[in-house]
């Protein structure tokens, strides 16, 4: 997962409001975005995130292949329909699925969907970039979780304009 959150922990407003995000640094700064993007084989996306992406000129991932998790039908425009699909299924099976496509590297955005895959051990990696803007109330990244998922701390970087992103492993158990 690479994401960010308001440095009290949203992801978005409690309308999924993303107007506080700042849509590229300072001469350009992408904070690693383009480099992570150019590693994904697929999007795993909730619902949510997918309708607040399909808001965006241009689409913004491309021709990556994007998943939508939902148990409700998902219109999908005919400009899409080449690279994104609906699934209701667990978080195991969408990546059997991938997997069997051949494709490797998911990435999972959306606050349930990342919270859904972090609950089935499914995330190898999370890069949280924290931005310097309180905001209250809204949707967290994280919630309820019924163990503790321990983190490896990899690496955390600062930038001119106040954002930190930290990069985590999760360590297989066993």
């Amino acid at each position: 997962m690479f994401i960010a959150t308001s440095l009290d922990g949203f992801i978005a407003r409690d309308d999924g409001a993303i107007d506080w995000l700042p849509a590229v640094g300072k001469n350009g700064e992408d904070y690693g975005y383009a480099r992570f993007m150019a590693t994904v084989d697929a999007m795993v996306i909730g619902r949510r995130t997918y309708e607040l992406a399909r808001g965006f000129e241009p689409w913004p991932y491309g021709s990556t292949p994007v998943v939508v998790l939902s148990r409700s039908p998902v219109a999908v425009p005919q400009g899409l329909s080449g690279t994104v699909e609906a699934m209701s299924c667990s978080p195991a099976e969408v990546l059997e699925r991938l997997s069997g496509r051949g494709l490797r590297h998911a990435y999972v955005d959306g606050g349930r969907t990342i919270q859904g895959f972090l609950e089935a051990g499914l995330v190898d990696e999370l890069v949280i970039t924290r931005i310097p803007i309180l905001i209250g109330t809204g949707i967290p990244l994280f919630g309820p979780l019924a163990r503790d998922i321990r983190l490896r701390h990899v690496q955390t970087r600062s930038f001119a304009d106040g954002l930190v992103q930290s990069r985590y492993e999760v360590p297989r158990e066993g």
